[in-house]
């Protein structure tokens, strides 16, 4: 006997697991049989109402059957291949035409296998020879709601993950930010390059997926890769993918990141870090919208908008000669700057309350307050490791708190007793001493590129030339 051919691979412990789930799936779900035996019609009918299913149709005429597939959807649909004037594979483009989520099942005698075959590559479920086998039928019934499951859930998954990334859900109450929010939702309809420059722990990723998940390619893929972390030949074959023997254990032909971003949006993290000879290679990905994999002779044309983030200056990298100033200029259509969070503190409190509210949610306790003392703590350091310090340091906190409020002592930071004692030292400083130790601070905080310093001082880079002379500042002495 002629096994049928499943989509899911035969396996007795899949079966197990999904068996109480489908218990309970099957009450629900809602079966449309379609066969012009009335006998074949009628043992079918009795059998799913057995197993507990809910709601079963049936249907002798493929016309009308055709005219029920318009007015009423079904989570299954079991159809013969061969009816009276229309066929099975009618009502599988009919049902992929008004309900592409219905899974549909064919019927089919030995001497039609080749047409089922060409009915699962049109998106036909699975098709069951007859004489039909009740059990096997109704394990591939079981597998086919298992994969509307899976389906629901990616979908729940990219949902929550699309609201998690709303400008809503952005904490930026300071003005800084709030300019920034406002650039970035003009730009995100738009399908220029957006380079995003800002210190490790900014938020540069979540800016990124906030101007995909509010452009024109929302409903595409969001592909993101660290640049920094690969070295150079790794980076280019996991970007632009690599042919079958291109090197030692390319056994398979592989797609690469910037096809399975096709259509929507690719996120090429720590863009500064890569080497100059891949910087040409992604240059010409740029100008061209086509890749060519490893190994390959023959380009492939790309559907992809580009967004680059980096935690240096990349005019910074140009100028010291480790970036391309062509390709600076190519990425830098739209340019996001996101300030260290030591530069915009209104947002510290906002967002340290937001951690803890998620993190509440999360674990399912009660909603914990910020004590003033954890407040003032937070208030007056520096945050060198940015919104992502300030993450942890609030999860590490919600795990030791013991309290209805969050105390200082809860909140656990790294040289916070040496910023108290700066604090207690500007009461008695005068406003030159002030100036001296906020350009001192600033310059060691930018590595003393002082057209950085002077940009984020907002003087003019001559003033800040004069200051260091005026205070006699060295970068040895620091």
């Amino acid at each position: 006997m002629l096994k049928s051919y499943n989509c899911f691979a035969h396996d007795e412990q899949y079966e197990k697991n999904i068996f109480y789930y489908v218990v309970n799936a099957m009450k629900k779900q809602h079966i449309f049989l379609i066969d012009d035996d009335e006998s074949t019609l009628g043992m079918l009918s009795k059998f799913f109402a057995r197993q507990g299913v809910a709601y079963v149709r049936e249907e002798s005429d493929g016309q009308h059957a055709l005219q029920m597939l318009q007015e009423e959807i079904f989570d299954v649909v079991i159809t013969d291949l061969m009816l009276d004037t229309v066929t099975g594979i009618d009502i599988l483009k009919k049902v992929k035409e008004v309900a592409p989520r219905t899974e549909v099942i064919i019927i089919t005698g030995n001497s039609s296998v080749d047409t089922a075959v060409q009915a699962m590559k049109q998106g036909a479920f699975d098709y069951i020879t007859k004489p039909i086998d009740l059990t096997e039928l109704n394990l591939v019934v079981q597998k086919a709601y298992e994969r509307q499951r899976l389906v629901d859930e990616v979908k729940n998954l990219r949902s929550q993950v699309k609201d998690f990334f709303k400008f809503d859900n952005i904490v930026a109450t300071s003005p800084g930010m709030q300019k920034i929010l406002d650039l970035v939702r003009r730009v995100a309809k738009s399908t220029a390059t957006v380079l995003i420059e800002g210190e490790s722990g900014t938020g540069k990723e979540v800016i990124a997926h906030a101007i995909h998940n509010y452009s024109l390619r929302s409903d595409g893929p969001f592909v993101a890769i660290n640049c920094g972390a690969l070295p150079e030949t790794l980076l280019e074959s996991e970007l632009f993918g690599y042919v079958k023997g291109a090197f030692t254990g390319a056994n398979l032909t592989k797609k690469g990141l910037f096809e399975e971003a096709n259509g929507g949006t690719i996120f090429l993290d720590e863009i500064g870090e890569t080497s100059p000879a891949f910087q040409v290679k992604l240059l010409r990905v740029l100008q061209e919208n086509e890749i060519r994999r490893v190994g390959d002779t023959r380009d492939i044309a790309i559907d992809v908008r580009v967004l680059a983030s980096s935690n240096i200056p990349i005019k910074q990298l140009v100028e010291d000669g480790r970036f391309r100033q062509d390709l600076y200029f190519r990425l830098k259509v739209i340019p996001v700057y996101i300030p260290p969070i030591a530069q915009r503190r209104e947002d510290i409190i906002p967002l340290a309350r937001f951690f803890v509210e998620r993190y509440c949610k999360r674990t399912d306790r009660k909603l914990v307050g910020l004590s003033k003392d954890a407040i003032r703590k937070m208030e007056v350091y520096d945050w060198p490791g940015n919104v992502r310090e300030l993450e942890n340091a609030m999860e590490r906190a919600m795990i030791l708190v013991e309290s209805d409020d969050l105390t200082a002592e809860d909140i656990l930071l790294e040289s916070y007793d040496l910023k108290e004692t700066q604090v207690y030292n500007f009461s008695q400083m005068t406003l030159r001493d002030l100036e001296r130790h906020h350009i001192e601070e600033m310059l060691v905080h930018c590595d003393w590129n002082q057209s950085e310093a002077a940009k984020r001082l907002k003087i003019g880079y001559n003033t800040l030339w004069r200051k260091i002379k005026q205070y006699g500042l060295e970068r040895s002495a620091l």
